[in-house]
């Protein structure tokens, strides 16, 4: 009886089904659309459920709740209906509605209670549709007002409107325009392009959910990050260089967009974005990224197949790891390949840091004791009272300290070969032990009666004169010729001067890698600076040379210009005997001493060389400070200080002898 009185109230309520504005009957308690008359079923996109005169049939409700199409504007229903309930109408103009489509409908309603129910007769008037009708009703009235006045004022318009059509279609960067809500207005011929969608596609829909919804990754972008909605919030500019739109394929189009808000009347109501299709400049820079990855590849490329046909090249005369190729060292791989297949010991003479430990390794790897080890012993670092110790090892108790048994140096070379450097340091007494070890390979720990047997082979090395310590008495005769059964020359660096650039390679390689600073290199004229040195630390020195110019190089380059301004350290007195000895041999002498007048005259000499060379260009590919391996900066101060104008060389090539005697 209650539902038939119901459905009677409702259909006396929505007067027939020929009303042309749509009305609705909800019951606000149990959130229930109770019945809609034909306009409202088409608002609403619920034909379905309606008859053709009454709208929904008699007796039937939807489901779902009505709230559920109210959107966001859900608690300004439940304020509106709260009004309508109390003072029994209510009007709003903010309500939006969502049709069986999810489509959203702003939407102007008219609340009525009805009498004796607790239920709401609403009238539904589209807003859209109703601004149409205000604003053409406003027009008629203007236009009776008067009609050429109006259409003076529609020829502005359509001017205006076709010169904004036209900037819209000649720009070539996208361009769209957002309501308030995220709604496109507006669409350029370039965006449609761009992204594949038509303006009819577009406009009336959200852009960022047609287009922007996703990262270039695939993941979700949250309508809330976008700077471009931002600009709804903010007010402000907002400007992306590195985001993607979607086309309408599915494809990822990078792009780079600016989202300006647009103000009416101090009220933000939408934002312009233009945007820009980078997909050219993106693979221009993959381009120019994977150029550049090819460059450097060959670069490494050139520079491992350089190094190996350097290698390669002097792969004859490098024994190991001893680098050179002049006549010194070709004698002395010989002499290594002849007796490093024996058992002989051998005594290694020579200046400190010639090699002397390098020659001792070569000896023994191509020995076949190589598969044991080498055992060194610096006979110089060794107290004097713990050499028998050192050499033959000790039992627990045999002295203050000796808390355990410890083998000595020659039980740990058993089977492979004993290096003992500085062997002109071991002490007198010691001597006629070692002696006996090297004849009966037979040899005792220090408190300790028990003979030990060993097997092997004795390398020996000294920078002193063994002959000179004989005669003062210092050093075994005997001895002696049981160390120098084959003897062997280590050659000072300043003998062997051409192998200077193979070993300053050698040693910048092993630098760069030590010390982490690869590209570092050493120009022509630089290696001509080391040659020119007398070197009196030999092999070491250089190598100590080249790491601290790689450790204090700014821009890759090594630079030994004061090398030749430091004068060198004295030579010991075997080095001077050793010179002595090769002047009245006959062999070349050394460089002469230059007087600090002399090296400024010749360091001039080179620089007007390189002038007259480069044209009077002194920076830059070709110039004079690249020919001398210098800085440009330190070559014009230089010029500056010796008052040469770089500007002669251009007009003619002046002779180096001429130039020369007027610097005298």
């Amino acid at each position: 009886m209650l539902m038939q009185e119901t459905t009677h109230a409702t259909a006396s309520a929505l007067m027939g089904g020929y009303s042309p504005l749509a009305m609705i009957v909800i019951d606000p308690f149990t959130d229930q659309l109770l019945a809609a008359n034909p306009a409202a079923c088409e608002l609403l996109c619920i034909e379905q459920l309606c008859t053709e005169q009454t709208g929904i049939e008699q007796g039937m409700s939807l489901a779902a709740p009505f709230s559920h199409r109210l959107s966001a504007s859900l608690p300004l229903w439940v304020s509106f209906t709260d009004e309508a309930l109390v003072q029994k109408t209510a009007w709003s103009d903010d309500l939006v509605i969502l049709d069986m489509l999810r489509q959203p409908y702003r939407v102007e309603v008219y609340a009525q209670c009805i009498e004796d129910s607790d239920q709401l007769l609403l009238t539904l008037i589209d807003r859209n549709k109703a601004e149409q009708r205000r604003a053409k009703a406003e027009l008629g009235r203007q236009h009776r007002q008067g009609e050429v006045g109006w259409q003076r004022v529609e020829q502005v318009f359509e001017r205006i409107e076709k010169q904004n059509q036209l900037i819209l279609g000649a720009a070539g960067e996208g361009i769209y325009g957002l309501d308030a809500e995220g709604k496109t207005t507006f669409v350029n011929p370039a965006a449609e392009r761009i992204l594949g969608w038509s303006t009819e596609d577009m406009v009336g829909h959200d852009a960022h959910l047609m287009f922007h919804h996703t990262h270039a990754d695939g993941s979700q972008f949250p309508v809330q990050q976008c700077p471009i909605h931002a600009s709804f919030s903010d007010g402000q500019v907002h400007h992306v260089d590195n985001e993607v739109f979607w086309h309408k394929n599915g494809e990822a189009i990078p792009v780079e967009y600016t989202s300006t808000p647009i103000f009416e009347m101090g009220r933000l109501v939408g934002a312009v974005v233009l945007f820009r299709d980078i997909r050219e400049r993106k693979r221009a820079e993959q381009q120019l990224r994977d150029a550049l990855a090819e460059v450097e590849t060959l670069k490494q490329r050139l520079e491992l197949e350089n190094e190996y046909l350097q290698e390669e090249i002097k792969a004859e005369l490098n024994h190991r790891d001893i680098v050179g190729n002049s006549p010194a060292v070709a004698q002395l791989i010989k002499q290594i390949e002849m007796v490093a297949p024996t058992n002989a010991n051998v005594l290694i003479s020579g200046e400190s840091g010639t090699g002397k430990e390098l020659i001792a390794r070569a000896i023994h790897a191509g020995n076949a004791r190589s598969d044991r080890p080498l055992i060194r012993v610096n006979c110089a670092a060794i107290p004097r009272d713990l050499f028998e110790s050192e050499f033959f090892g000790h039992v627990k108790g045999a002295f203050t300290g000796a808390v355990q048994d410890r083998p000595g140096r020659f039980e740990l070379a058993h089977g492979g070969t004993l290096f003992l450097d500085e062997v002109g340091e071991i002490p007198l007494e010691l001597q006629s032990k070692l002696l006996r070890v090297l004849q009966d390979q037979q040899f005792e720990r220090v408190g300790d009666n028990r003979t030990r047997e060993v097997d092997v082979r004795v390398i020996a090395a000294t920078n002193r004169e063994l002959r000179d310590m004989i005669e003062a008495g210092h050093f075994r005769e005997d001895l002696y010729f049981r160390l120098n059964v084959f003897p062997i020359d280590s050659v000072p660096l300043r003998k062997r001067i051409e192998d200077v650039p193979l070993l300053a390679r050698h040693f910048l390689h092993r630098a760069c890698l030590k010390f982490n600073k690869p590209g570092v290199r050493i120009p022509p004229a630089q290696l001509e600076i080391l040659q020119r040195y007398p070197w009196p630390g030999n092999i070491r020195e250089l190598e100590n040379v080249i790491e601290r110019q790689v450790i204090v190089t700014q821009d890759r380059r090594l630079v030994f210009d004061d090398l030749l301004l430091s004068e060198p350290p004295r030579l010991s007195s075997r080095n001077n005997s050793v010179h002595s000895v090769a002047h009245s041999s006959g062999q070349q002498s050394e460089a002469p001493l230059l007087t600090e007048h002399a090296l400024s005259q010749r360091q001039q000499e080179s620089t007007i060389a390189a002038l007259s060379k480069a044209g009077g260009k002194v920076s830059g590919a070709g110039g004079a400070a690249e020919l001398l391996g210098i800085k440009p900066t330190t070559l014009a101060s230089r010029l500056t200080k010796w008052g040469i104008d770089p500007r002669e060389f251009r007009k003619r090539k002046p002779h180096l002898s001429s130039k020369s005697h007027a610097l005298d």
